[in-house]
């Protein structure tokens, strides 16, 4: 039955009118997005393939680009386009919530700002945060991007950014797209060419924290600085 012919309080745009958006299920949330279906599906039956594809995973979903929604029966590029595009606002919403959490205590407090950049991302990349000597964030950057199995990482990128704002300290962060969060022979390499140039230039290095979707690896919890 077409979504128009159901009793209006069952309609996931009425619905949310009506009861809020919390009584609306995965698949309605989702069917808002869609705002149709095809010739055999209401928007909540694609909505429903479309969580059955991952599990009812709505973190694993949200990793889909758009070539891979268009796979879906019922779904063009302007529906893979809304579907992308709402997800990457949860994103941001997330990073929002951290912004004016600028000072950084605890690797806790580290993990949080990054948390974000690094969410469903299926390469690596190494990003660095300068502090000042308060510990106040002055800027998160990009310093590489690699494969699925690691990224080349020039310290001299790292250090150039950390001149140039007079940072007194640097957090190093690199995720891991595999999950497992123990750190490699070449991480722990890497972390102490690091923080031997920092050593030269009085620029400390406070942490370095590996990455996977939920959890984190801190070198300084961890008693490798």
């Amino acid at each position: 039955m077409n979504i128009s012919k159901w009793s209006e309080e069952d309609r996931p745009r009425e619905k949310l009118i009506l009861k809020g958006r919390h009584n609306l299920s995965d698949a309605e949330l989702l069917a808002l997005i869609l705002r149709s279906g095809s010739q055999n599906q209401t928007a909540v039956d694609l909505a429903r393939v479309l969580l059955a594809s991952e599990n009812y995973n709505l973190d694993l979903l949200a990793k889909k680009n758009v070539n891979d929604f268009i796979q879906f029966c019922g779904i063009g590029e302007a529906k893979a386009v809304a579907l992308v595009a709402a997800f990457e606002i949860g994103r941001r919403r997330t990073a929002l919530s951290h912004q004016n959490e600028t000072k950084i205590k605890s690797s806790q407090d580290a993990f949080k700002q990054m948390q974000s950049v690094f969410m469903d991302l299926e390469h690596e990349e190494f990003w660095i945060m300068l502090l000042n000597r308060a510990n106040e964030v002055l800027s998160k950057l990009c310093i590489s991007k690699g494969g699925i199995s690691g990224t080349v990482v020039d310290s001299r990128l790292i250090f150039k950014p950390a001149l140039m704002k007079l940072a007194s300290g640097i957090i190093l962060f690199h995720n891991h797209p595999s999950g497992n969060l123990k750190p490699s022979a070449p991480d722990l390499k890497l972390t102490k060419k690091i923080i031997k140039a920092g050593i030269t230039l009085d620029i400390q290095v406070l942490d370095h924290l590996i990455l996977s979707q939920k959890s984190y690896f801190s070198f300084k919890d961890e008693g490798l600085l």
